[in-house]
């Protein structure tokens, strides 16, 4: 019997906010499958060398990219280092995120305007530029979510409000894109204890409160929403075209 398998070798891909958490476990799945690397990371350059090690220990190249992807004119000279040093591009995740971590009455224009800029907006001039690299030999885009978007949660209002925009701009662009052989799409991870859940008050309750109500019976781990990224990019996933792919052990479907 043949041996199923996902071969990336010759591929070049493009993780933004990949020095930790799920953007460092994305980038270390496709290396793994044997594509290239480029990192995107904004200020902290020591973790992104660490995944770029990481990287280059599957055999692969690793191209570190400084940038806020936030800021679409800090996109020029991140996608024209992919160029020069990869010549083309084939896959883009777009992982990077931040936002403000309070009740929707606290909130400023200036919260509000930061967390959609990075979370919802960077993916279109993301999209634009990538695009141009793949050209006519198609590829894959994808975008990282959260539950927040379809789910009201405590001080989530901005980010939640980020990610539904998220969604909805995959599906657009993944019907504008799909007769040129791009692949949009979007994983929506479940509660993944990662540097980012620092930020909330409430961490340990949400840990704790999260692990017990998930069928599967343990929280989402990076490695399974770099799994379900690499399903979506893959031969496997061909139909697969505007869609969420909910990674949660089932947590969302429970009341």
């Amino acid at each position: 019997m043949a041996t199923l398998s996902i071969d990336l070798r010759g591929k070049k891909a493009l993780v933004t906010g990949g020095s930790r958490g799920i953007g460092a476990a994305v980038a270390i799945r496709l290396a793994e499958a044997g594509a290239d690397v480029a990192i995107n990371y904004l200020r902290n350059k020591k973790p992104a060398e660490e995944t770029a090690a990481a990287v280059r220990a599957k055999g692969v190249q690793a191209l570190l990219v400084k940038g806020n992807v936030a800021d679409a004119d800090a996109m020029d000279p991140m996608f024209a280092a992919i160029e020069e040093s990869f010549g083309t591009l084939n896959i883009l995740v777009s992982n990077a995120a931040s936002g403000v971590i309070k009740p929707a009455m606290e909130l400023t224009p200036k919260h509000w305007n930061w967390t959609m800029d990075i979370n919802a907006a960077a993916l279109l001039p993301l999209v634009q530029h990538a695009s141009k690299l793949m050209g006519d030999r198609g590829g894959h885009v994808i975008a990282v979510s959260s539950l927040g978007a379809v789910r009201a949660i405590p001080n989530y209002a901005a980010v939640g409000a980020s990610k539904a925009a998220l969604e909805s701009l995959v599906r657009h662009i993944a019907v504008e894109l799909a007769p040129r052989h791009i692949r949009v799409n979007a994983v929506s991870a479940g509660v993944v204890d990662t540097d980012a859940l620092k930020h909330f008050p409430n961490r340990e309750q949400m840990l704790a409160e999260s692990a017990k109500r998930t069928p599967a019976g343990r929280l989402v781990e990076p490695s399974d929403v770099a799994n379900a990224v690499l399903w979506l990019v893959s031969p496997f996933a061909s139909m697969v075209v505007g869609q969420t792919i909910v990674v949660d052990g089932g947590y969302s479907v429970v009341a």
